[in-house]
């Protein structure tokens, strides 16, 4: 009861401090006692197997103390960009897995992302289970939903993704559609750990659920869902604890993007 009375107080005390506040160009970061991107990290397929402890033997190498911030089945306003308006106030920037039809739908908002400095992965067309779908129908429907992400970012469709991050959906990936990403150089992501925030909560209940993760972790591959609105409601709190606890921020980026491997954003 003690810890859910301080999530409230916290959830209270960051949606007051970023009342106002629209979202800014994330390498732009007058507040000096903002979280900060402390680190960026080039990832590719080559060099690294699929990442993530909950769906794979292996994760990244992030020290103690250092979190990876991604989010799943967006973009869907106005939840997203409520996500984003928290990001930029603390200067953060996170990896989002974007669902094709919601890219076709809302490609200003996919835009929006990646010129706010964020990563934009894939995660299919449709969001079915692969497993319970033909390996046709599956390579179908991750080629539409890398290609609708791709028109939506360049104006040109393409099944080769200029950022080759995917995750599947509800992690449900077979064998044979783990080789066929491997094999076009995709680096397929899982997660450390996340905060159910599929489930019916309240923002409070998913800032003390994701904390208590934490606690347990130290580190890892945080999932969240963007178009979540107590996620959305929770993120300037959790931001804020992320900060006070001493936690650093992580980007991920393709490896094949020189010019973004230097860190971004005030360090903590």
């Amino acid at each position: 009861m003690r810890r859910h009375r301080a999530a409230s107080r916290l959830i209270g005390a960051a949606t007051a401090l970023l009342t106002g506040i629209t979202a800014a160009n994330a390498t732009d970061c007058s507040r000096k006692d903002a979280l900060g991107t402390s680190r960026v990290l080039a990832v590719d397929a080559k060099n690294y197997l699929p990442v993530g402890l909950k769906s794979f033997p292996q994760t990244l190498p992030l020290a103690d103390h250092e979190v990876v911030l991604t989010f799943d089945d967006g973009p869907r306003p106005p939840n997203t960009q409520k996500v984003l308006a928290a990001l930029a106030q603390e200067c953060v920037r996170a990896t989002f897995f974007l669902v094709g039809k919601s890219s076709a739908e809302f490609p200003e908002l996919v835009r929006r992302i990646a010129a706010e400095g964020h990563t934009v992965g894939h995660h299919s067309w449709s969001h079915p289970m692969m497993s319970q779908i033909s390996f046709e129908q599956a390579r179908k429907d991750i080629d539409r939903g890398i290609a609708a992400d791709e028109r939506a970012l360049n104006g040109t469709s393409s099944k080769t993704p200029l950022t080759p991050f995917f995750r599947f959906p509800y992690f449900d990936s077979t064998p044979a559609t783990l080789d066929l990403l491997q094999s076009r150089g995709i680096l397929v992501f899982g997660a450390d750990l996340w905060a159910a925030d599929w489930e019916n909560m309240t923002p409070e209940q998913e800032l003390k659920k994701v904390i208590e993760q934490l606690e347990i972790t130290k580190k890892g591959i945080i999932l969240l869902h963007d178009p979540q609105a107590r996620t959305a409601a929770m993120m300037p709190a959790f931001l804020r604890y992320l900060h006070d606890q001493g936690y650093r921020i992580v980007h991920l980026v393709p490896a094949a993007a020189p010019a973004q491997t230097r860190a971004e954003g005030a360090p903590h």
